[in-house]
Parts: C-alpha cells; structure tokens; sequence
C-alpha cells in the first residue's frame, strides 16, 4: 500500500507532540497519587494516539520516524530533568513499546476501525510497563510493584478512552484523503 508523504509541518507536528508527551509523563511519573499511581499514567497513552494516527495516515514508515525522534528529544531532555534510571528506563520502554504498537497497529490495519489501535495499544502499554517499572524502580524502596499496575489500569483505561479521539482525528487530523479503513 502506498501511503502519502507527511508535510513537513505534519511530520515536526508529531514528534514535538510525541516528544512532550514522553517529557511530561518521566516527569509526572516521580509524583505518586497514591499506592497505585502517579500522575505519568495519564499522560504516557497519549503517545500511543500519536503514533497510531501517523501509522494510520502516513504508514509505518513515518510512524517508526516520529517514534525514533520524539525518543531522542525526550530521553535528552528527560536525562536533563528526570533522574537518570527514570530517564533511561522510559526510554528504553518508550522504544520497545512505540515499535510493538506500530507493528501490531500496520498488521492489523485493515480491519474495523477500532482492532488495530485497540490491540496495539494493549500490547504496548503492557509491555512498556514491564520495561519501565522492572527498570525504573525495580528493587527500590516503595509501592513500584503496585504503582505499575495502576501505572497498567489506567494506561489500558486511557487507551480505549482514546478510541474516540482516534476516531474523531482519522480523517480530520490529516485531511479527506486518509487511507480506506474498512468499516470507516
């Protein structure tokens, strides 16, 4: 399938938006709401919609591109602002997940609508959890172990939320002449 070339607007559109998500969330993540979360649930699915709508549109191709810039800027800017474990172990999960999900979300894209940033989701929010926390706060002090499956809830929560602005972004986010989806 050949896919059109993202603008470059578009392209610098999506890594800052992916970039800041990452910075924001290995900022959030060191402020825990209780002994189940932190504030870096809410924020790290967001990536998952970014790449997902630039795999959508554009392919994985782009998507893989925007992962792999967006990953760049944030792991610098996050060593700079976060604690280096924090920094290295969402980047390292970060990378690993982003790439799962484009994966996943191109095999399963020409399906209904909703089953491939569905499943790519889940499969990348659980293993960035894996990664993130085993690396991040794995043998620390503190509820690391419980914070990563409230870390998992709601990122698996916030993902089928994001169906809807998924839904909504497919065709007006990157104009009229998006790929066919099938049940689009």
């Amino acid at each position: 399938m050949r896919y059109p070339t993202p603008s470059l607007a578009q392209f610098a559109a999506a890594t800052l938006a992916m970039a800041l998500v990452v910075l924001a969330s290995n900022i959030l993540v060191q402020f825990a709401l209780n002994d189940w979360l932190t504030w870096g649930a809410f924020s790290y699915p967001v990536a998952f919609l970014v790449s997902e709508l630039i795999n959508r549109r554009f392919g994985p191709g782009p998507a893989r591109r925007v992962a792999y810039i967006g990953f760049a800027i944030a792991v610098a800017a996050s060593l700079v602002l976060a604690p280096v474990r924090i920094a290295l172990a969402s980047g390292l999960a970060f990378i690993a997940s982003q790439l799962l999900d484009i994966r996943v979300f191109d095999r399963l894209r020409r399906g209904t609508w909703w089953r491939a940033p569905l499943v790519a989701t889940v499969a990348a929010a659980v293993l960035d959890s894996l990664v993130f926390w085993g690396i991040a706060f794995g043998g620390t002090d503190g509820p690391w172990l419980t914070w990563a499956l409230g870390d998992l809830g709601v990122k698996l929560a916030v993902g089928l939320l994001m169906l809807l602005p998924f839904r909504l972004l497919m065709g007006r986010a990157f104009g009229a002449g998006a790929p066919p989806v099938a049940g689009r």
